[in-house]
């Protein structure tokens, strides 16, 4: 065989392998979709969003100023402040979670948007309404905390999580699992067909040289 293929060569290998290569790939996007629907734990994610806006409060001479870009530059403070411990603990004492702070921030994602006095803040765990209960949880402790800990109030939640808008699980993406599993098992079947064809035509060479 030549050291390079051309596309005729290529073509051939291709073609008389076909059966070899589309039966692999379907395998592999059966095991893709078996894998994900029976061994893979569905995730299901909640969000809620807060606002950020001017305080009502008798102290808050210092955000009277330029207070939109005030609240602005807030935004950034207050998405850490939520994965505080000091927040974080008084969740799990309220709902009895079986588990650290640590832990409850892992499954807590907060997303800001620059320039944006709104942030929003979301749950991911194996079950829809366990996830809108953390995060609405978290998010009334944070309005507390913000309270207490800044002497204002300037936290409003705009929209609680529901349980209809969490009931469809997020995780495992099914068709992107199985659309991924499809392309390894091409590209492994047709690396096989090449690797077969190589072998077979060695395998010939070196019984022309033996009977030679």
């Amino acid at each position: 065989m030549k050291e390079t293929l051309g596309i005729k060569e290529i073509f051939l290998i291709m073609r008389k392998r076909f059966l070899m290569i589309s039966a692999t790939a379907v395998l592999s996007g059966m095991i893709g979709a078996l894998s994900t629907h029976f061994l893979m734990t569905p995730l299901y994610d909640a969000s809620t969003r807060i606002l950020v806006n001017q305080s009502s409060g008798k102290s808050s001479t210092l955000y009277n100023s330029n207070a939109v870009q005030t609240n602005v530059q807030l935004v950034n403070t207050y998405s850490v402040i939520i994965n505080d411990p000091s927040v974080l603990n008084q969740v799990i004492q309220k709902l009895d979670l079986n588990m650290t702070a640590e832990q409850l921030q892992s499954i807590l994602s907060v997303h800001t948007v620059e320039n944006s006095h709104i942030f929003s803040l979301t749950a991911e765990t194996d079950r829809p309404e366990q996830s809108v209960r953390i995060v609405n949880a978290v998010a009334l402790a944070f309005q507390s905390q913000i309270k207490e800990m800044m002497q204002i109030n300037n936290v409003s939640i705009l929209s609680p999580a529901t349980l209809s808008a969490s009931d469809i699980p997020v995780k495992p993406d099914l068709q992107k699992n199985i659309l991924i599993s499809l392309t390894l098992g091409l590209l492994i079947s047709i690396g096989l067909a090449f690797l077969l064809s190589i072998l077979i035509t060695q395998s010939r060479q070196r019984k022309m040289w033996n009977i030679n």
